[in-house]
């Protein structure tokens, strides 16, 4: 489907269709109330349609009594009936197509929930939300919009059609003109549509990261002063997505355009055929008038009906990509025992890694013991390989080789959720949550803790400090992603959850980098009770705060260079003392994030 000139109707499009329509078949009953409900819309007008030849030759030429009492009734019938098929059909049609789209918004999330980190370092923000936003309202005018206008104009065409051949079938020798006219254009319009779909989605994923990003960073834009620059990136994308919509339109009013040229060829050659001089004395007028506006009301529906093969592909290629996302692999874990409570003892053998798309080496053969209750500092410049290699406890990358031993087992023999169980992580970016206090503490399977162990780990964590100054204590809003906080705020409440967590192994990635030097004190108080007995990892850039650890890796382009405690290596007098010096020379040299 990624050539140029997509088929229409092939193979794959059929499977994803009928995929699609699965979605449909929990609501069946109401289907079948809507498919009944566009009968009587569409056969409605095919029965008054019908009614015309004797409304015109008997009622009104010739005066027929039976008629002119019935004629009005018959009409309020039907048009009664009408009433209730258009309401049974629209309401029927909405209610399924609303409840597609919550469905494939629930996979569609649930994919995201257990992809692997790779995808998300792969894809923009905004193509993420725009595909839960934009993108799954698309399948709703092909799973059920298309198939009411699919049903209902199909009946109105056989009905008219019905209606012409038993007035005469001479003078529907017309639709000769019309017919394949109208199916050469629905084919070429299809196809057009096709092309630009899936074009106009990934625009929309553009916009809606442009928003996400001006609006996220909206500091730095105006500091900056980068609203100029902002503005035009945006009119950028939008200016786009403009030219590929109004392409859809120029598509759109040409097929209109054509459809009513053909058409009014088609009522020439009927006007034509019924003035026959051979012709005109055999035919009524109602039977004239009756087979010409059974023509005129087969328009529309042959219109509509080319329209429809439009919004079927849009809705193909917005099903297309998001199939493609529930389909996609989930993490790697292959892992079939579950790790009750570790000792925590970690071994790094000979461990590579490799990140996708990428053809460097991040870590180039570590070989690293973390012995159980020990902390093991990783030292070393921007980019040396620090945050990449704690990230592989957790298992958000996957080794490219060598392996990592977790209590004398491979920890890939552990199933991901209890590997998982095992660490408990504070990161240098604080995320926080749009809740209280106590949910963003006890998050997740911790939610099940009680008031006082939450409080408790505010506690430890120096954290209660601020949060008794909020109005409702830890049952305070935060804020979406904790704005309402400060960023050494955010921090301690994420410490609070490492505590609270209490998992036999800590990842500490510079976690009081946003701490003032008095909370900074008390909270290494705080960490220095909870590594008692756990393997602890830290990530740290300022080499006081690790002075104590059992051992320092130093780290330099993904190998390590030097290992010792602090004493040791100072003594070195190596890649370690060099930084230390540089560090308490020039006190305000600090890092960034690997």
């Amino acid at each position: 489907m990624s050539g140029s000139k997509p088929a229409i109707w092939d193979v794959e499009t059929w499977r994803i269709y009928k995929r699609l329509l699965g979605y449909t078949k929990r609501y069946w009953a109401v289907a079948v109330a809507a498919l009944i409900g566009m009968a009587m819309e569409s056969g409605s007008l095919t029965a008054f349609t019908g009614l015309l030849k004797p409304m015109i030759d008997q009622l009104f030429a010739k005066k027929d009594p039976y008629l002119i009492f019935w004629m009005p009734i018959w009409i309020i019938g039907i048009f009664t009936l009408r009433g209730i098929g258009t309401f049974a059909s629209s309401y029927g049609v909405t209610y399924i197509g609303r409840n597609v789209v919550q469905a494939i918004r629930k996979d569609v999330f649930a994919s995201y929930l257990r992809l692997p980190s790779a995808f998300f370092d792969a894809e923009s923000t905004g193509q993420q939300i725009s595909r839960i936003t934009y993108t799954t309202d698309q399948v709703a005018s092909a799973s059920t919009d298309a198939v009411k206008t699919f049903v209902t104009e199909s009946i109105m065409v056989l009905g008219m059609l019905y209606v012409m051949l038993s007035n005469s079938a001479y003078l529907t020798l017309a639709l000769l003109v019309m017919v394949p006219a109208v199916a050469l254009i629905a084919t070429v319009v299809s196809r057009r549509y096709r092309q630009i779909s899936r074009r106009i989605q990934n625009m929309m994923g553009s916009v809606t990261g442009a928003v996400d990003e001006s609006v996220s960073a909206y500091r730095e834009v105006r500091i900056y002063g980068g609203q100029k620059q902002a503005d035009a990136h945006f009119e950028d994308v939008t200016h786009r997505t403009l030219r590929l919509n109004m392409k859809v339109a120029a598509t759109s009013a040409s097929s209109s355009s054509l459809i009513q040229t053909v058409a009014a060829l088609a009522m020439a050659a009927l006007v034509w055929l019924g003035t026959r001089p051979s012709i005109i004395d055999s035919i009524t007028p109602g039977t004239f008038i009756t087979v010409l506006m059974a023509m005129a009301g087969m328009l529309p529906s042959l219109k509509r009906l080319t329209n429809v093969q439009a919004n079927i592909q849009r809705g193909m290629s917005a099903a297309e990509d998001l199939f493609e996302i529930m389909d996609m692999p989930p993490e790697v874990d292959q892992g079939v025992r579950v790790a009750e409570r570790s000792s925590g003892d970690l071994r790094f053998e000979g461990v590579r890694l490799t990140y996708p798309r990428s053809e460097s080496e991040v870590l180039r053969g570590i070989d690293l013991h973390c012995a159980h209750g020990t902390v093991t500092a990783l030292v070393g410049r921007s980019g040396s390989g620090k945050s990449s290699l704690a990230s592989l406890l957790p298992r958000f990358n996957e080794l490219t080789a060598g392996r990592i031993v977790l209590d004398g087992e491979d920890y890939t023999s552990y199933t991901l959720a209890s590997l998982r169980r095992q660490i408990a992580w504070v990161g240098q970016s604080v995320v926080l949550f749009d809740g209280t206090v106590a949910e963003n503490i006890a998050y997740g399977e911790l939610s099940g803790a009680s008031e006082d162990a939450i409080v408790a780990a505010a506690e430890a964590a120096n954290a209660m400090e601020f949060i008794r100054n909020m109005p409702d204590g830890i049952h305070s809003h935060v804020g979406e992603d904790g704005n309402m906080l400060s960023g050494g705020q955010r921090q301690r409440i994420a410490i609070a959850r490492a505590i609270l967590k209490n998992a036999p192994i800590l990842v500490l990635d510079e976690a009081t980098s946003a701490l003032d030097t008095e909370s900074e004190r008390l909270i290494q108080q705080a960490l220095q009770k909870l590594m008692q007995n756990r393997t602890t990892l830290v990530i740290a850039h300022r080499l006081s705060t690790i002075e104590h650890a059992d051992q320092i890796a130093v780290m330099d382009q993904g190998c390590i260079v030097e290992r010792g405690t602090h004493a040791e290596l100072m003594d070195m007098d190596g890649y370690y003392a060099m930084l230390h010096r540089m560090q308490f020379n020039e006190p305000l040299q600090s890092g960034a994030g690997d």
